[in-house]
C-alpha cells in the first residue's frame, strides 16, 4: 500500500463527508462535524474508510476526541505515514 499523503487523505475525507450529505462548500479543516451533519453513525463510516483505504485504525477514543474535518485528517495522515 501507498504511503498517503495529506492532501490524499483530505481529498478522500472530503468525499466521504460529501458522500454523508454534508454541503462541499462547507468542507474546510476548521469546519465541525456537527456543523456539517455529520453524526457518530457517520464517524464511524469514516473510521472504517480509514482502515479500508489506509490501514489506519480508529478507535472509540479517537473519534470522541476529533472535532473538526482536519483534526480527522491530520490524525488519519499522521498514522497512514
Amino acid at each position: 500500500m501507498p504511503i498517503a499523503t495529506k492532501e490524499d487523505v483530505a481529498q478522500r475525507v472530503n468525499e466521504a463527508l460529501v458522500e454523508f450529505g454534508a454541503d462541499a462548500d462547507a468542507i474546510t479543516p476548521e469546519a465541525r462535524f456537527e456543523a456539517l451533519d455529520v453524526d457518530s453513525l457517520d464517524l464511524v463510516e469514516l473510521a472504517q474508510i480509514a482502515e479500508d483505504d489506509y490501514g489506519v485504525e480508529l478507535k472509540t477514543e479517537d473519534l470522541k476526541r476529533i472535532e473538526t474535518v482536519g483534526q480527522a485528517i491530520d490524525l488519519i495522515a499522521e498514522r497512514a505515514g
